[in-house]
């Protein structure tokens, strides 16, 4: 059994229909990431195992559980955790506010030790508690939205195009925490426009376009594949 299986689902914007049978599978420990370009159904994806947007059709079973359909919140209280594209902080909050909103049914004792697994990833974080995360910049927001994700301690952990906008040092810093937490046993999906970034991370790789699964395998086996590198990647 799988630990997340997506089994044909089509998702929709109103009318528009934005992915096409799209199924997947993720191994418990395993990295796996949704490639492809801007517009071809990766967030989509995700917004619709989380719950954001639901699929009309098909399944997504998360450790053998039917969650289609069911609300972000129920969904997030099974173990699945999720980093959107626009990050999402509360800009008026502070850092360490928005941790503690990652879980706020915590002890102060749990919260503090959550706390400070998540300044052992990102130190830089524990200097910046008592800034406004409005005042963040988009590195530093990025890390605070991983952080606010992990306070909840998920078995399974949504990342949605972490790259977009960042300085190559700051992505540098990212492809090096995600090894961290890939070592350590987090199970991770991801999409990327950032096709490299991702490969260097994950185990296995989708890649989706024009809202249909195009290529599912080893990253291996896409590295060397070039008509799928160059026709839908652009590498």
């Amino acid at each position: 059994m799988s630990f997340l299986e997506v089994d044909k689902i089509n998702t929709f914007y109103d009318v528009f229909q934005a992915i096409f049978d799209v199924s997947a599978t993720l191994g418990q420990g395993e990295v796996v990431c949704f490639l492809g370009r801007n517009g071809a159904g990766k967030t989509t994806t995700l917004t619709s195992i989380i719950g954001l947007n639901p699929p009309r059709s098909g399944k997504i079973l998360f450790r053998g559980q039917d969650i289609t359909g069911n609300k972000p919140y129920q969904i997030a209280r099974l173990g699945i955790g999720f980093v959107p594209e626009n990050r999402w902080i509360f800009a008026e909050l502070t850092v360490l506010e928005n941790l503690e909103l990652g879980d706020r049914n915590a002890d102060r004792a749990e919260i503090r030790q959550k706390l400070e697994r998540g300044y052992d990833l990102f130190p830089k974080l524990k200097t910046l508690e008592k800034h406004l995360g409005g005042n963040l910049s988009g590195g530093e927001q990025q890390m605070l939205t991983i952080g606010r994700a992990l306070m909840g301690d998920p078995e399974l952990l949504l990342l949605d195009e972490l790259t977009i906008g960042l300085a190559p040092i700051v992505i540098q810093l990212l492809k090096t925490r995600l090894k961290k937490l890939k070592e350590g046993g987090q199970t991770i999906l991801l999409t990327e426009q950032n096709a490299l970034f991702a490969l260097d991370v994950s185990d296995r790789a989708y890649v989706i376009d024009k809202g249909a699964i195009v290529y599912d395998g080893s990253v291996e086996s896409l590295r060397t594949d070039r008509s799928v590198m160059r026709e839908y990647l652009g590498v």
